[in-house]
Order: C-alpha cells, then sequence, then structure tokens
C-alpha cells in the first residue's frame, strides 16, 4: 500500500513537472511573457526575486569579516563615492534618483534604510558583486576593497541623516573625488576570492564588457556579430592586423587599440595592466 503511494505521488510530481515545462515552453516560446521595462513584474515572480536574492546574498557574505568602519576618513570618502556611483541610481534623503535610474524595472530601491534591512558583510558583497537581472553593477574591478568598505561606512550613517544633513555630508566633500583606477597603482585589483585563473580572466572578460561583442569560448554572451570571434586566437599571426600575436602586444591592444589602430572600432576600455594580463593569458590559449 505504502509502495503504491509513493509510486502515485511521483507520477503526480512527474505530471506537474511536465506540465510545468510545457507551459514555460509555450510562453518562452510564443513570447507571451513582457521582457519591457516599461511593465512590471507580477507579484509572485517580484517575491521569487526579492526571495533569491536575499538568501543568496546572506549565504555568500556568512563569512566575511567585517574592518572598523567608524572612522570619518573612511565615512567621507564613502560619501564622494556614493555621490559618483550610486545616487545616479538610487537616490539620497530628499535627492531624487536620475533618469536612468528612475526608468529601470526592477527599480533600483533607495538606500535611505539599507543598513536596517542589511548587514554590513551583505552589503560589501552587494556592492562588490552586483545582483544579475537587477542593473546592480558589480564594483569590485572597479573600485578598491577600500573604496568599497567606505560605500559601506556611508550606507551604515545614512539612515541617521535628514535631506539637510545629507546635503551638508555631500558639500564637505565636493572636492573630492572617487575615480575609477586606470592601473594597479592606482586601486584596481582582481577579485578578493582565490579563483583559478581561467576564472579570474572570464570575470575580467565580462566586467569589460568584452562579450558584448566578441564570441569568446568559456564566457557567455549574445550570439553577436559586432567584433570577431575570438576562438582560435592563439593560431592567429597578427593582432588587428598589426602587431604579431605575443601575449605582450596583446595585452597592448587590450589597453589601447586606439592608439595602436587608430580610428578602430575597438573602443579603449579602462583595462588596467593587471586585468589585461590576465585576459590575455586566458585568450592566448584560445587553439
Amino acid at each position: 500500500m505504502r509502495q503504491r503511494t509513493l509510486l502515485t505521488v511521483m507520477a503526480t510530481l512527474a505530471a506537474a513537472l511536465t506540465l510545468a515545462v510545457a507551459v514555460g515552453a509555450v510562453i518562452v516560446g510564443a513570447g507571451l511573457y513582457d521582457v519591457g521595462a516599461t511593465t512590471q513584474h507580477t507579484r509572485p515572480v517580484y517575491a521569487l526575486l526579492e526571495t533569491t536574492m536575499h538568501r543568496a546574498v546572506r549565504l555568500r557574505a556568512a563569512d566575511i569579516k567585517v574592518p572598523p568602519l567608524s572612522a570619518p576618513g573612511r565615512v567621507d570618502r564613502g560619501a564622494a563615492c556614493y555621490r559618483d556611483h550610486c545616487v545616479q541610481c538610487h537616490g539620497g534623503p530628499g535627492v531624487a534618483p536620475g533618469p536612468v535610474g528612475m526608468s529601470m524595472q526592477p527599480l533600483p530601491g533607495p538606500l535611505v534604510d539599507a543598513a536596517r534591512r542589511w548587514r554590513e558583510r551583505e552589503l560589501y558583497w552587494i556592492t562588490r558583486h552586483g545582483i544579475r537581472m537587477s542593473g546592480m553593477p558589480a564594483w569590485g574591478m572597479r573600485l578598491s576593497d577600500e573604496d568599497i568598505w567606505s560605500v559601506v561606512a556611508f550606507l551604515s550613517a545614512l539612515p541617521r541623516l535628514s535631506p539637510a544633513e545629507y546635503t551638508g555630508r555631500m558639500d564637505a566633500v565636493r572636492e573630492a573625488q572617487c575615480l575609477l583606477p586606470s592601473s594597479v597603482s592606482e586601486g584596481a585589483t582582481l577579485p578578493a576570492e582565490r579563483l583559478p585563473p581561467d576564472e579570474q580572466a572570464r570575470v575580467a572578460l565580462r566586467q569589460y564588457a568584452c562579450v558584448a561583442c566578441h564570441r569568446i569560448p568559456g564566457v557567455t554572451g549574445s550570439a553577436t556579430h559586432v567584433g570577431p570571434p575570438l576562438h582560435g586566437l592563439a593560431r592567429r599571426e597578427l593582432i588587428a592586423g598589426r602587431l604579431p600575436n605575443t601575449r605582450d602586444n596583446l595585452v597592448r591592444w587590450i589597453r589601447a587599440p586606439q592608439a595602436v589602430k587608430p580610428g578602430s572600432a575597438m573602443p579603449d576600455l579602462g583595462v588596467t595592466e593587471e586585468h589585461a594580463r590576465v585576459m590575455a593569458a586566458y585568450l592566448a590559449g584560445l587553439h
């Protein structure tokens, strides 16, 4: 009797799964799900995404050690970084987000209460890694660890700031700039996690949007035809039709394509020396 009941339950679950897959295939195949940013997610989809995000961040941030964040200099540095890189999408006390931030779906949430909803280590993880399919970028290859923790320090202070105090804080750091680094000496680093070299390269190739124009083996992206596919790069004699295909020349091309070939469709992406060498090592292995 128990065996028959178990078989019935398994058959029911299998049938339900098959039906769900079939319904999903029809919705996807027929284009029924509206992906436009002018249409909001349904409440069940939004709740599912929110729950998934919270659980995923909590798990991955659990072992992160939080440094001292109360130093005034760190909060001020975080204020400058927030002004230069965050307020456009998230706004601030008495300050609206920019047009891009207000037009995104899902809408980037205000961060005035982020420290009440997230632990400091979780804010660090979100800032460093971003949130996939939300528009929240990963800043781990753009800002130094010190700057990311400074942003967290400012977010921790943000719930206590009135609109007038927020404006005063921004006035106090008016002369400070939180520029994105262009070299290792300016703070650009690879991800802090101990990733294998190939995975570090794949992260860099994604974070510098290389996959937006090129098909790159091992890096997921659209079936684009903007730039040439990079499979078999190791077998090519020339880079950009000009430079002998050596590792150093590949680094040179990645970092400054306009200097190598003025007028090239390949833009200067601000790739640091360290990141370019990691990318070149990976690309040079594509036979």
